[in-house]
């Protein structure tokens, strides 16, 4: 807070008006030199200390999250802003303690969107160096394991950490003329008198469990803008509400989102043992047929590889627990000779989109649009995401800078997105992950089919199955899985695993998981489903302690949370709504 509060101080010092000083006057326009643009742009930045008590900053563009999609965004509106000869104020705000805090992926990285955003990345340093050497697809079974052909296509990929590209990313953003503000959580959508966004709010702070103010209580800053761009990555809370409230998915593809669950550690092995580029997946066990997930296992650099494994959350099981099933996973013949004389460097978690094609939302509300991750555009056969969340982020920058340059509607974005290689991509991958409602030897054959008979042209779009919180079972209809105990050598347990992740909240903080019913867990999740957020969640935020008077009572242990958003989609009776909690909690990813 100091850093966004010290430059509001400086900005209310220099410039009572409203206006920096150090801007040209906002009454006098920036006009563009191209001959395409007929309207001129102004550069507005500004400052008021009038709004509510809190105090409220203004620029031309306010993007929510400093992932891939944010940083793309801000940087490409930059760009047109030096082709142009225009002056747009963009602001980023990211609710990590620093850029990369929060991001987390496997990955292998298609470079096909930083080609077109910065050609020259190479040259300039971005950390995209480790090529893909060779490209394994196994099915798994419980001591053993069978090739399969690799329908991935690799080739001219990177193994990469995402957090230290984003990173890299943001250096360059802010060379431009970006200004990024980390540790800022977005926490409401600000409206003018019409209903149309002009903003976001970021999180009081200091405020205690009871809801009192402490000592070190700061307000939050009103962040207003001309158009805002939400690009918060997979079930982003504002995002979230601006697409139900806009019923913005009834206007898209219509389809529901579907979601998975991957949890993910960083090891450094043994040299011998290092194969930078080696790329391997696998379906099958530890999962069942009726479960659809895989893992990956990718090596980077330095002797160190990303291990994951990715469960989808419409699992019928509720005694199945994700991170159990990564534990288990590491013992597979096929994996643990790889991971003995090594150790595990990071641990974290985070959901997905897997609904594809069938499930993009119409992304343009009043005010602004939806980018990236938060608008799911996961290419699923591929298990890649983040070059279209960054091509996504590009075209929403251009629809913006044509929306104040020329008077053009945002929807000019959704025309973009669907002309682009991004729409393309997705409908020929569209019928991939709900082909495993079927079952796994099913959706194996038919994603076989789609891959090299259709080629993406079966001439139907499947549908998919029930809403992921939907899918969970009856727990009298299954019997409970007995995991086995981590071994402490290559297995481990939630606490010594969160511990990995450098999560850290301020304790005396309302808890940012919240119960629109609290009745529903011990009167319905225990009784019907055997109390399942105790094991979906992969850092043990939910508990059941017992009360001798009045049976167990759920105990949420909101500290521990990774911000992975599983109880946000699992909970059977969508009773649990994950809010931001104080800017900078949360994990404390590196090299993920």
């Amino acid at each position: 807070m100091h850093r966004f509060l010290s430059t509001v101080a400086s900005r209310a010092k220099t410039c009572r008006n409203s206006f920096f000083s150090s801007i040209p006057n906002p009454s006098s326009s920036l006009l563009c030199r191209s001959s395409s643009l007929c309207t001129p742009i102004k550069g507005w930045r500004g400052f008021s200390g009038e709004s509510g008590g809190r105090e409220s900053l203004q620029y031309d563009v306010v993007i929510v999250g400093a992932g891939p999609a944010g940083l793309s965004a801000a940087i490409r509106l930059k760009q047109l802003c030096r082709e142009r000869s225009a002056d747009l104020s963009v602001c980023v705000l990211e609710k990590g303690s620093e850029v990369g805090a929060h991001i987390i992926s496997g990955n292998v990285f298609e470079p096909r969107a930083l080609d077109e955003l910065i050609p020259n990345w190479k040259d300039e340093g971005a950390p995209v160096e480790v090529r893909v050497s060779s490209d394994r697809f196994l099915l798994l079974m419980k001591d053993r394991a069978l090739p399969l052909p690799s329908p991935f296509d690799n080739k001219g990929n990177y193994v990469i950490s995402l957090s230290q590209l984003v990173r890299w990313m943001a250096s360059k953003a802010e060379e431009m003329g970006v200004e990024i503000y980390p540790g800022f959580a977005a926490c409401e959508i600000l409206y003018d008198k019409d209903q149309k966004v002009v903003g976001v709010a970021t999180n009081d702070m200091g405020v205690a469990k009871d809801g009192s103010k402490r000592e070190t209580f700061q307000p939050g800053v009103e962040v207003k803008g001309r158009v805002t761009l939400l690009a918060e990555g997979c079930r982003g809370s504002l995002s979230e509400k601006i697409i139900r409230d806009h019923k913005l998915r009834d206007k898209g593809q219509g389809q529901h989102q579907t979601y998975a669950i991957g949890i993910k550690e960083v090891w450094e092995i043994e040299e011998g043992k290092h194969k930078p580029g080696s790329v391997l997946h696998t379906v099958g066990w530890p999962l069942d047929n009726s479960t659809y997930g895989g893992s990956f296992l990718y090596h980077m650099k330095d002797r160190q590889i990303a291990l994951g494994l990715v469960v989808a959350l419409d699992y019928h099981n509720p005694y199945l627990s994700p991170f159990d099933e990564f534990q288990k996973l590491k013992h597979h013949p096929s994996i643990k000779p790889l991971l003995e004389g090594g150790n595990v460097l990071e641990y974290g978690a985070r959901t997905l989109n897997e609904g594809g094609f069938q499930s993009i939302p119409f992304p343009v509300f009043p005010g602004g649009a939806v980018i990236g991750c938060s608008a799911g555009y996961l290419n699923v056969p591929k298990i890649k995401g983040s070059h279209t969340a960054m091509k996504s982020g590009m075209l929403a920058a251009e629809a913006t800078f044509r929306k104040l340059a020329e008077g053009v509607p945002m929807e000019s974005y959704w025309d973009s997105l669907k002309k682009s290689w991004v729409w393309e991509e997705l409908h020929k991958a569209r019928n991939y992950r709900p082909a495993f409602k079927f079952g796994l030897l099913p959706g194996l054959a038919i994603s076989a089919l789609e891959r090299y008979i259709f080629r993406g042209r079966l001439p139907i779009t499947l549908k998919h199955g029930k809403p992921d919180h939907e899918a969970t079972e009856f727990a009298s209809l299954h019997d409970p899985i007995q995991y086995p105990k981590p071994d402490g050598s290559v297995s481990f347990d939630v606490p010594t695993s969160l511990y990995r992740s450098n999560t850290n909240h301020e304790h005396d903080q309302p808890a940012h998981l919240r119960l629109r019913d609290p009745a529903i867990p011990e009167l319905v999740n225990l009784p019907l489903y055997a109390g399942p957020e105790s094991r979906y969640c992969p850092a043990r935020v939910y508990e059941y302690i017992s009360d001798e008077k009045h049976g167990p009572k759920l105990q949420i242990n909101a500290q521990n949370c990774l911000h992975c958003k599983a109880c946000d989609i699992k909970d059977p009776k969508h009773n649990i709504e994950w809010t931001v909690p104080e800017g900078s909690g949360g994990p404390g990813y590196t090299v993920m």
